[in-house]
């Protein structure tokens, strides 16, 4: 079995990005990382972490392998290798910073790493697109709730993509709202993105949107007990949605189509749930959307629809 590697490796006689590259991916596969913050390979993780930490472009490391490393990058790079292995902290954690679509978001321990398939799907043209898309024109579109915002990500995506939208980005995490303070200041958005603490629903309690997107917690209890040390580093609460991971999707349900405007709906990411959810609400008429990596983990569902069946 191989060794884990120790503060004895020879960085010395690393020179490149290349080197240190390949290092960093023998070292990861070696000591069994795991990945899933952004990243989904050892090399891409590795790539992500050298380009973030050299200050060069996250997108492609290849224009960059032979360039030759100064004394001082060489070290800091050895030691967010080796940290990222000793720790098991994801790479995001130690650079703070996260990307969704290039799109730069700053990161801590106080939020989950930014990852979720609605950023994806909110790039894919699925508003404003051309290919029968859920909202045709995002003009029309001037209230936006992004419920359980965490780093608030997807509220600084919406705003970007509904420009004549003001956005409010609720959470029950006092220190997650701080993260997502920095987020909204940096992307110069304070005017836009209201920043809202409270319970689910209640943190806008009067209010109605003409869009509601959630990422909440759907980890089941048991998944969040048996996570690896990567995932526990992240908040539980920002994870655990009950025993089925269901119970919070389940409030947002039954309180989403109170607060939306007519002709609007809710976008909701619920991760493998859908078979159990399915079965308990056969009265809803779910649209499932799909991306590159996932297959049902998304659905779209109208205010009316949701009124309807008045759960």
């Amino acid at each position: 079995m191989p060794e884990k590697p120790t503060s004895s490796e020879p960085t010395s006689q690393l020179s490149t990005i290349r080197d240190f590259l390949r290092w960093a991916l023998s070292a990861f596969r070696a000591a069994k990382v795991v990945h899933g913050h952004g990243t989904t390979s050892a090399i891409d993780e590795a790539a992500f972490l050298i380009l973030e930490a050299l200050h060069l472009p996250v997108d492609d490391i290849n224009p960059w392998l032979d360039a030759k490393l100064l004394d001082s990058e060489k070290q800091k790079l050895a030691q967010l290798i080796r940290a990222r292995i000793d720790t098991r902290m994801p790479a995001a954690y130690l650079v703070k910073r996260a990307y969704i679509h290039g799109v730069s978001f700053y990161v801590d321990e106080r939020v989950i790493v930014p990852r979720s398939y609605i950023g994806e799907l909110m790039f894919s043209g699925i508003f404003g697109g051309d290919e029968a898309p859920l909202i045709e024109d995002v003009t029309n579109v001037t209230s936006v709730l992004d419920l359980c915002t965490g780093s608030a990500c997807l509220a600084i995506i919406a705003a970007g993509i509904f420009p004549d939208a003001e956005v409010d980005a609720a959470e029950l995490s006092p220190d997650a709202l701080e993260v997502a303070r920095i987020n909204v200041d940096e992307h110069d958005l304070a005017d836009r993105v209201n920043l809202m603490e409270g319970d689910l629903l209640d943190a806008v309690e009067g209010r109605t949107y003409d869009l509601i997107i959630s990422n909440p917690p759907y980890v089941a209890g048991g998944e969040v007990q048996a996570f690896s040390p990567e995932y526990s580093h992240e908040p539980v609460m920002a994870h655990l949605g009950g025993e089925d991971g269901l119970d919070i999707v389940r409030r947002i349900l039954a309180e989403a189509g109170r607060h939306l405007n007519p002709g609007g709906g809710l976008l909701c990411e619920i991760g493998t749930g859908r078979e159990r959810l399915v079965d308990e609400f056969p009265q809803l008429d779910f649209l499932w959307l799909d991306t590159e990596e996932s297959e049902g983990e998304v659905f779209w569902i109208t205010r009316e629809q949701l009124l309807e069946a008045d759960i």
